[in-house]
């Protein structure tokens, strides 16, 4: 038979649940066939206490799809179990009734049910002692409390532990999401980092070596060859040079040997002369006091990086670099021969642009590169602060 859209289905009883109503039917069966009872009112003829058993048997189906209905239903049969001769399996089934409507329920029942059945509780004990006028009546209290109060006050420890554990490990699972997104930038930062020192440590050598080869095979002449070939050995030296201190320090920070310090600012002559050994006419003027270590480094690799885009696409003409302190910065100014051709002596990527503006970025600083009439300037503004100076160095 077809279901109507829009009629919602009935989910099928759990597995426990079955066998929890299977097993107190059947004990409710077999207590009442040996005449064990729990009640002595008998007020009610017994057909009515196994009416109420099977009624609460039935309802143990419902202990997690509608349990807020069910404890309602189950009161009732309980009210029946008592005033036919009781049945021990019935009252064990309300218990778990009481105890799966806090546990299963919406969060306002488990709020509400251990209240109500407390309440319930003080007034069944304060009714019967107001009724016998004897302290006995305080032992039907707490039977009372023991088959409602009880179950659902267990339930609401349970729940509680339950909720607990449960934002413990949304907790777990967005603690280690904000490790992974956080690992992933820090691998993400650390390739960049790498990818910029690798391209200023070799791009410069590279970039001679490119134009100094392509000189040798255009000009016939011995002279010239061997002098373009002695560059070319001393770029190819150096290079690897570097290229070892970079590896090394990517292969084995903990290595007994410490690898070569990163350059600074007192490299700057020996920078000067190998651009001079390479054919650029550099002029150097620095006037600026001791500087931070992240300033330094990023100043040397601004330096280096405008030489070597000087080598590869400025002209004949001298080139100045000059670095100076000025309103709490150090001013970094590269200044080189502008030459518009159809492209460069030597290939680039233009990553190095990008990776002088990021040098000076993650310093809080500023940077800007471009033509300035007929020569291309690269200006850099560093801040020599403490708090903007040690980022850097991360």
């Amino acid at each position: 038979m077809a279901v109507r859209p829009g009629r919602p289905r009935l989910s099928r009883p759990h597995r426990f649940d079955v066998g929890v109503a299977l097993a107190g039917l059947l004990g409710g069966l077999a207590m009442a066939a040996l005449g064990l009872s729990t009640s002595g009112s008998a007020l009610l003829p017994p057909a009515w206490g196994l009416l109420a058993l099977a009624v609460m048997a039935g309802l143990e189906l419902l202990r997690r799809s509608a349990p807020r209905a069910a404890l309602l239903a189950g009161t009732g049969a309980l009210v029946l179990d008592v005033l036919a001769p009781g049945n021990a399996a019935t009252i064990l089934m309300y218990t778990d009734l009481a105890y799966a409507a806090v546990l299963y329920g919406p969060p306002s029942a488990a709020r509400r049910v251990p209240v109500v059945t407390g309440l319930a509780s003080l007034a069944v004990t304060l009714g019967f002692l107001v009724w016998w006028r004897d302290p006995q009546a305080l032992f039907v209290g707490l039977g009372a409390a023991l088959v409602s109060f009880g179950p659902a006050a267990t339930g609401a420890l349970v729940r509680d532990h339950r909720d607990a554990a449960e934002a413990a490990r949304l907790r777990a699972g967005q603690t280690a999401l904000l490790a992974e997104r956080d690992r992933v930038q820090a691998v993400t930062a650390e390739r960049a980092r790498v990818a910029r020192e690798l391209h200023d440590l070799v791009a410069g050598h590279l970039s001679a070596i490119a134009i100094h080869s392509t000189a040798a095979l255009s000009i016939d002449e011995p002279a010239t060859t061997k002098e373009a070939l002695v560059v070319i050995r001393e770029n190819s030296v150096e290079g690897l040079a570097q290229m070892r201190r970079l590896i090394g320090i990517l292969r084995d920070a903990g290595a007994e040997e410490a690898p070569a310090a990163a350059p600074t600012l007192d490299g700057l002559g020996a920078l000067v002369e190998t651009a001079r050994t390479n054919g650029l006419d550099v002029c150097l003027a620095a006037e600026h006091a001791e500087v931070p270590a992240p300033v330094g480094l990023a100043a040397y690799r601004i330096v280096q990086e405008s030489l070597t885009n000087a080598l590869k696409h400025g002209g004949p003409g001298p080139v100045t670099v000059s670095l100076g302190e000025r309103d709490g910065a150090l001013e970094v100014r590269v200044s080189s021969p502008y030459v518009r051709r159809g492209g460069p002596l030597a290939p680039g990527s233009g990553a190095g642009l990008v990776g002088m503006r990021e040098r000076a970025a993650l310093l809080g600083g500023t940077f800007s590169a471009g033509p300035d009439g007929e020569r291309w300037t690269v200006r850099a503004g560093l801040p020599l602060a403490a708090d903007t100076a040690s980022g850097g160095a991360r």
